[in-house]
């Protein structure tokens, strides 16, 4: 069967790369594999998560190469290598430049953990948007999965879900219930949708 080729791109614990492992083993991915996890973090147990799946990973240091375009060039050139049809931000600390996001266009997606357009863009990640979110006291929050472009959090949104907030909630509290019940759920379902209009146009 004709399958997109997915590349997931991660710096840390890799849960939400887990969430599409699993996705793809119940059938929820069904049009596309993950054939390639991509690090810039060399003990990111993300790459442990890719290993116990029997899925190819590679590290690429900044550090290493010495600049950001350096860095991209490589980060390129290991994805065309591979015969990349969609990439995946699943927690990937770093910004990537417009050069970068064209090359790609309409090919990179990234859930962000909150309702964009709120609490997003320049210096919202991690926990960081929990503790706006819980400071402005909103009664509602969750997760986005959007296109990547030269705008942090600026593209187009594929799919949303709203994520209920409760009294005595904490920053670390509301992370955990909106990866839960949002995250881990519109990542795999953003992804087979995109990887079934790649199928499409393929054949």
């Amino acid at each position: 069967m004709l399958k997109a080729n997915i590349a997931v791109l991660v710096s840390g614990g890799g849960t939400n790369l887990q969430a599409l492992i699993d996705a793809e083993k119940s059938g929820i991915i069904s049009n596309g594999s993950i054939t390639l996890v991509v690090s810039n973090n060399a003990n990111a147990y993300a790459l442990e998560r890719a290993k116990n799946a029997g899925i190819k990973s590679r590290v690429v240091l900044k550090s290493a190469l010495g600049s950001q375009e350096a860095f991209e060039n490589e980060l390129i050139r290991v994805i065309d290598d591979a015969k990349i049809d969609i990439i995946v931000l699943a927690g990937f600390m770093s910004i990537l430049s417009a050069k970068f996001t064209k090359h790609y266009e309409n090919k990179i997606i990234n859930v962000h953990p909150s309702l964009i357009p709120s609490f997003c863009g320049k210096g919202f990640y991690g926990l960081k948007v929990h503790e706006a979110a819980l400071a402005y006291g909103v009664k509602v929050s969750g997760a986005t999965v959007h296109f990547v472009n030269e705008i942090p959090d600026g593209g187009k949104i594929i799919m949303q879900k709203a994520v209920e907030i409760k009294d005595g909630d904490t920053p670390e509290i509301l992370q955990k219930r909106i990866m839960e019940e949002a995250e881990w759920k519109i990542l795999p379902l953003s992804c087979e949708k995109i990887c079934s209009q790649i199928v499409k146009e393929k054949k």
